[in-house]
């Protein structure tokens, strides 16, 4: 191999890596924007309910989606704006939907908590602590039956290591050897209360336990969560069974937007902003010459557009409140 060559593959795989890089930090900075504009939304009584925000841990969302296809499905959590957003959810239906507008992805029904869109494989977000696990296997089980080629995955939070639900998934997954991806966003707390006092094992260990492959990778750094998600995608498409992948990673907020977190130590909420994944990612391109400011601006400019979409957007009409709940409707109205 002569010199040139060698330098010209070199060149090649670090502007791979920086577009690589860029993706996952334009990625990051949209659930970054997003979810800062949503606290201002929320403290002005824009926003119907609660919210629960994923700043700081934008680093396994983004991650864990560059890796997937069009063919996978994903279920995810009460904390899952960045898992929607990361996998291609429209973001001004997004906004109109967490608004709570009829122009929403699901009309203003679902709200934060329930917001879906299947055209992208997104079975739902869901308000009970590990409930979308076992909908993300079932999701699993399809993909095998139909042999799409396809992977579900299912995110939950460290709260939901001591659900029985989450252990009955992985036996069952393991048992039918799905191409089910349970990814683990462990940023130490379960709601209110530290997880190591309320979940007695490990989450290695109850893998192990069920003859499940497990992972851990740092959530704050991007890259190695794209890249573990990738072998982990690999592996599960080759048939061998379910995966664990295991991220820690770092919460910023409350558990719910307006939680003061008066159980947390100041030192440790002083230090959070440490761990931050778009610093780091950040630091890295504007090293390699990208000039991040440009792509936060950009991103920006969308958010503000969503927003002010949203806003000029109706509220859902309350005669259509029950409209596609039940499948009898459609008939109904077939008859008429």
């Amino acid at each position: 191999m002569s010199v040139d060559k060698k330098k010209a593959e070199n060149s090649a795989a670090a502007s791979f890596d920086v577009e690589a890089l860029s993706a996952l930090y334009r990625t990051m900075s949209l659930i970054r924007h997003v979810e800062t504009a949503l606290t201002r939304l929320f403290a002005n009584g824009e926003v119907p309910g609660f919210i629960h925000l994923s700043i700081g841990q934008e680093g396994v969302a983004a991650g864990v989606a560059s890796a997937l296809l069009k063919q996978d499905s994903l279920a995810t959590t009460h904390r899952g704006h960045g898992h929607v957003l990361a996998r291609g959810m429209d973001v001004t239906g997004f906004m109109k939907e967490i608004m709570g507008r009829e122009g929403g992805l699901c009309k203003g029904r679902g709200g934060s908590m329930h917001v879906a869109d299947l055209s992208l494989g997104i079975l739902g977000a869901n308000g009970i602590v590990g409930a979308g696990i076992p909908i993300a296997l079932g999701s699993a089980m399809a993909h095998k039956a139909r042999k799409t080629g396809g992977v579900a995955v299912a995110f939950f939070g460290d709260g939901a290591m001591a659900e029985g639900v989450l252990h009955e998934t992985l036996n069952m997954a393991s048992l039918w050897k799905t191409p089910l991806l349970l990814v683990c966003e462990n940023n130490g707390w379960s709601e209110f209360s530290p997880t190591s006092r309320q979940f007695a094992a490990k989450l290695e260990k109850l893998a192990e336990a069920f003859s499940v492959t497990y992972a851990q990778v740092d959530g704050n750094d991007v890259q190695a969560v794209a890249e573990a998600t990738r072998i982990a995608t690999d592996q599960l498409r080759a048939g061998k069974g379910p995966y664990v992948l295991e991220c820690s990673t770092t919460r910023v907020r409350g558990h719910f937007e307006g939680d003061a977190q008066k159980y947390r130590d100041a030192g440790e909420l002083e230090s959070v902003h440490e761990h931050d994944p778009l610093t780091a990612a950040r630091k890295l391109l504007q090293e390699a010459g990208v000039d991040t400011a440009a792509i936060d601006q950009a991103i920006h400019a969308e958010v503000e557009a969503a927003t002010e979409a949203a806003r000029a957007d109706a509220l859902p009409r309350p005669e259509d409140a029950i409209r596609d709940v039940y499948t009898q409707t459609g008939k109904q109205e077939a008859r008429a």
